[in-house]
């Protein structure tokens, strides 16, 4: 399976680190942790985080992950997104990125080397 990206405020994977694990809100409320392939960051970014500042996007090993990930369209949107079945421990994080803005307000983010999924068949 490819990388796996998560966007996440800076000071929050700071603390994760200093744990050694990364529990978000949704997983207690929604029993996964949500994130992207690289090609859908700037949508998930645009959609969800677009009034919030300080964010970085954490490129994770899903073979780091010891917790089972499920591609799935879980809100019938006609895109599937990865969703992580367990706490993220934080060594399984081999990057972490930069979540830049545009001229115009909007998020940008790429990474060298990832190839960008954002296939609803996945």
């Amino acid at each position: 399976m490819d990388a796996l990206f998560h966007i996440v405020a800076r000071s929050d994977w700071r603390a994760a680190v200093a744990r050694g694990s990364y529990r978000p809100p949704s997983l207690v409320h929604e029993g996964f942790v949500h994130c992207s392939f690289a090609g859908q960051v700037v949508q998930v970014a645009n959609a969800r985080y677009r009034d919030t500042g300080d964010l970085c996007v954490v490129e994770l090993d899903p073979a780091r992950l010891g917790a089972q990930v499920v591609v799935e369209d879980s809100y019938v949107s006609g895109t599937a997104y990865p969703h992580v079945y367990g706490p993220i421990p934080t060594d399984a994080a081999v990057a972490v990125h930069e979540l830049t803005r545009s001229a115009e307000g909007g998020y940008r983010f790429t990474v060298p080397g990832a190839a960008g999924h954002a296939s609803s068949d996945r």
